[in-house]
């Protein structure tokens, strides 16, 4: 039985075809939301309601994906549920359309059958059966009623398995006298227009999948449609019709397909509440590991994982116990150290008090006496005093150290303008300055500079990195210089002398370190200055810094809160100088490219000093009642020297151990 061309195209019994959507409709829409992929950045009018709506939307979206970048056990859950109700789906489509196929070419090689002792029956019929004599509109009216008595006849076996429909080969006389159908259906609605075409111009049966629609208040349902062109008892050419419907294949395949979406459903739950539980006894131990390890690192070193059975997590429990043992044990020791390292430095410096003021009392003496001494023993007697002072400043360091040390270091905040201070200390380094021919330049001090701070400690900030500066630098000018902004205010000493190599710059607060041990010491440094500067500077919640290059000079920034315990978020200075040798290169650079001509940096004579003008201009203050982003100033604090508890415990045993090198090896700053 041949087959028209769209009989095998739509098997889905009762599928309608969808509407085509007009030309460019959807498509120039999305295209004008596309174009130049400026959805919301167009200067359109309803960006900003584009905008708004985003963000309303993703603001209660914030707690879920939190929740989903936290929570390992809601991935695994909602990885493994979409896993299998992916493949429940999959596996739910391949079944169903086996079954719908399997339904469907059964009732359709029935149906081809039946319809094939229908057609032959009706051809024999037509053979066996003589023609009426009479005038046409006889004929016509015999031929009508052999072709209802014939659609009777073989309707009558279906037993509602089938129906039968007879229509003139006149496609305008299908609902008048040529038009017989069993079953109330409407034969007009129920033979689609292009199977009858297909029927009319071939002598072979043809079917088409459809809707088989009645007259009467039944629904219409899905069917088959079978026809063929036949000859009836007078000759006459007619189409004959075998409607089967599909009710019962397609109330089966809705069986199959609730079934199976039951029965999905339960797999997908089911596998959702394996993957929970499972994820649950490995993330369970876990979550209490890393809950134990911040009580750890908060300094509950007593606290330890609850451990039950053998497997791989007990192991892994014990494990953990274990290491938590060791460092609480550790820990103590280092701890024990530290206190005894404290007290004995706290101590010897105390038992020194005594000893030292007798000693000082008899170098008085001994000094003042010494224009009676031969020039040896009066130059021995000058030796003296000198260590004499040297000594007791070593050892009002070291005092200071235990206090910063055992935390028992106060702050006296109050509101002072750090210009006063700037100018004491350099009036404390003026002698020195001039035995070195250095030059102290200040710049930003035209406006007060106000900050809560304790003067006296800023105060020995200062004067260790004026008097560092000065002693390092030279014999070239030395800038100090001021400058404020937002909540910070900062001073920075900039030195053009001997520098400091890569990696100094962190090492050079470590206690009793020294950038060169051979150099001589000329102003009795205790080698402890910059460890209780950078000490004082973490008093005040605030940063002190250090950048220099080899042969290059060297920049020391001390930053300051405006309002103690505001904290810091940038600095007014950044730490890297706009003079440094890396910034003039680029410049330099910068102007060779706009002129197209080759630029250098012409190299510094020794004996010269470098041009005050490349020192960065002052950064004037904000007006009042602004608003002022540290964040956004130059020198975010990236390189802040911070305190870790290795560098403690490092500068502690270097404070204590290595008594012999002392004397050779002393902090140069």
């Amino acid at each position: 039985m041949s087959k028209g061309s769209a009989a095998p195209e739509s098997r889905d019994p009762g599928g309608r075809t969808g509407r085509a959507a007009g030309p460019g409709r959807g498509g120039s829409r999305s295209g004008r939301l596309r174009r130049g992929g400026r959805l919301l950045q167009d200067g359109t009018p309803g960006g900003r309601f584009f905008r708004i709506v985003a963000r309303l939307v993703r603001r209660p979206l914030l707690p879920a994906v939190r929740l989903w970048r936290r929570n390992i056990q809601l991935r695994v859950v909602a990885g493994t549920l979409l896993m299998s109700l992916g493949v429940v789906l999959l596996l739910g489509l391949v079944v169903i359309g086996q079954v719908r196929n399997g339904l469907l070419d059964t009732k359709e090689k029935a149906a081809q059958i039946q319809a094939a002792g229908g057609f032959s029956a009706a051809q024999d019929r037509a053979a066996t059966t003589p023609s009426a004599p009479g005038q046409d509109g006889v004929r016509a009216g015999s031929s009508v009623n052999w072709r209802s008595t014939l659609v009777e006849q073989l309707a009558s076996g279906g037993q509602s398995a089938f129906n039968v429909v007879a229509l003139s080969l006149d496609s305008g006389d299908t609902a008048s006298r040529g038009a017989r159908a069993s079953g109330e259906v409407d034969p007009a609605r129920s033979v689609p227009v292009d199977l009858r075409h297909m029927v009319t111009t071939g002598n072979v049966p043809f079917q088409k999948f459809g809707r088989i629609h009645y007259t009467s208040d039944k629904p219409s349902e899905p069917g088959l449609v079978i026809g063929k062109r036949l000859n009836d008892a007078e000759g006459k050419q007619y189409e004959l019709y075998y409607l089967f419907p599909l009710s019962q294949e397609e109330d089966s395949l809705t069986l199959v397909k609730t079934t199976l979406a039951t029965a999905g459903l339960f797999v997908v739950v089911l596998l959702g509440a394996i993957a929970w539980f499972v994820v649950r006894q490995v993330v369970t131990p876990v979550r209490m590991a890393a809950g134990i390890a911040e009580r750890l690192s908060a300094g509950r070193l007593q606290e330890r994982m609850k451990v039950t059975g053998e497997d791989d997590i007990a192991r892994l429990g014990e494990a953990f116990n274990k290491m938590a043992s060791n460092l609480q044990l550790k820990i103590q020791q280092l701890e024990e150290l530290s206190r005894m390292q404290r007290r004995f430095v706290s101590d010897v410096s105390h038992e020194l008090r005594t000893p030292l003021t007798t000693v000082r009392m008899a170098a008085d003496v001994i000094h003042e006496a010494r224009v009676d001494f031969d020039p040896v023993t009066a130059r021995s007697a000058e030796l003296l005093g000198d260590q004499l002072d040297r000594f007791e400043s070593l050892l009002s360091d070291l005092l200071e150290i235990s206090r910063f040390d055992a935390g028992a270091a106060a702050l006296e905040a109050e509101p002072i303008d750090l210009r006063q201070v700037v100018r004491r200390v350099i009036g404390g380094a003026e002698p020195l300055a001039e035995r070195k021919g250095t030059r102290i330049v200040v710049v930003g001090d035209e406006q007060p500079v106000i900050a809560e701070a304790d003067a006296r400690r800023v105060e020995r900030v200062l004067r260790n990195l004026v008097v560092n500066a000065v002693e390092h630098g030279e014999g070239r000018d030395v800038v100090v210089k001021l400058a404020a902004a937002g909540g910070a205010v900062a001073v920075a000493v900039r030195d053009y002398g001997v520098g400091l190599k890569p990696g100094e710059a962190t090492r050079v607060f470590n206690r009793f370190w020294r950038a060169d041990p051979a150099r001589a010491r000329t102003t009795g440094g205790t080698g402890l200055g910059l460890s209780i500067a950078v000490e004082d500077a973490r008093l005040h919640g605030g940063w002190l810094q250090a950048w220099g290059e080899a042969g290059g000079g060297s920049q020391f920034r001390l930053t300051l809160p405006r309002t103690a315990d505001e904290p810091l978020r940038g600095s007014p200075i950044p730490l890297e100088p706009e003079d440094s040798r890396r910034n003039r290169e680029q410049a330099a650079a910068g102007r060779a490219q706009e002129t197209g001509r080759t630029a250098s940096v012409p190299a510094q004579p020794a004996g010269e000093r470098p041009p005050l003008s490349p020192v960065p201009p002052r950064i004037p203050a904000p007006p009042r009642g602004a608003a002022v982003d540290p964040a956004a100033l130059p020198g975010s604090g990236a390189r802040v020297v911070a305190r870790t508890t290795a560098d403690a415990e490092q500068t502690r045993s270097t404070g204590t151990a290595g008594n012999a090198e002392r004397e050779d090896h002393t902090g140069e700053r």
